[in-house]
């Protein structure tokens, strides 16, 4: 009997599995769009859509839970505030994956990872805002 087959183990330990997929969530919902490997873009949908969905409710101990999982204030901010009230009325299927090709070094099959109906300027927006507060603030020297 195959029992407990029912996710991809990605030659990881269940600790660093949790903590890449962890990490990876909350790089998805912060650019609302990555680059990472197809088989791990597949799995990566299970965890972003359980998110989105958890912000829909909006609870207390629902933003406990996304916050136990994310450990990120910044992504559990924006999930709870602009992504919950941006899928309010979607029922579901909220990420879609679109293949990238191969990767050079190792043919790796990639893919990109991006929530539905994204903001095309959430990618990078924190570097953006980063550099220009450094351009404004005077040196220090």
């Amino acid at each position: 009997m195959k029992h407990g087959t029912g996710y991809r183990k990605l030659n990881k330990k269940p600790q660093h599995r949790k903590a890449m997929f962890s990490n990876m969530t909350a790089s998805l919902l912060m650019h609302e769009q990555i680059k990472t490997t197809l088989p791990k873009a597949k799995e990566l949908r299970r965890f972003a859509d359980r998110m989105i969905t958890l912000a829909k409710k909006g609870t207390l101990h629902d933003r406990r839970i996304a916050h136990a999982f994310l450990r990120d204030d910044a992504s559990l901010a924006k999930l709870f505030s602009t992504l919950a009230e941006r899928y309010k009325e979607r029922p579901g299927g909220y990420t879609r994956v679109l293949k990238a090709g191969f990767r050079y070094g190792d043919s790796a099959p990639m893919a990109v990872v991006e929530l539905v109906d994204r903001d095309p300027d959430a990618k990078g927006a924190v570097d953006r805002a980063r550099l220009a507060a450094e351009e404004s603030a005077p040196d220090a020297e």
